[in-house]
């Protein structure tokens, strides 16, 4: 039982995961809209998250261990590799090389935050609903 919901609850933890990484990444293109040079990236959630519930290591890093006593190590939890992010294909680029498209960029930005408060607000409900299942009844 405990199982099923730890594999309910997983899903949503993952999508939160991933819905803060897109997050850095957008704001990042948006921080350096005035970078010359600059190359605007993406988040390919879909495919993202559809590894991660299938335990696709999100991480490309190796851990090498020097000494046969140093205990196993995993690559940083969370950490995206460059598998999922993507480089934009700008509409009109610039002179200077930079990609940015900032009302590209706001619009993703806004639509990725409204979705991370569904997923926060739909996971609240879940929680709440064990909450009262676990309540005696009176």
């Amino acid at each position: 039982m405990i199982d099923q919901i730890e594999a309910s609850l997983a899903f949503h933890q993952r999508a939160l995961a991933l819905r803060e990484e897109r997050q850095k990444v957008l704001a990042s293109n948006i921080a350096n809209a005035d970078t010359p040079g600059y190359k605007a990236r993406d988040l390919d959630f879909s495919r993202a998250l559809q590894d991660a519930m299938h335990n696709v290591p999100q991480s490309g890093l190796a851990l090498n261990r020097t000494s046969a006593r140093h205990l196993m190590g995993q690559g940083a939890v969370g950490a995206l590799d460059n598998r999922h992010l993507l480089y934009r294909v700008p509409d009109q680029p610039s002179l200077d090389g930079n990609t940015v498209d900032m009302d590209r960029e706001r619009s993703a930005f806004a639509d990725n935050s409204v979705r991370y408060q569904a997923a926060l607000t739909i996971l609240d409900q879940r929680l709440q609903g064990l909450r009262q299942a676990m309540q005696p009844e009176r």
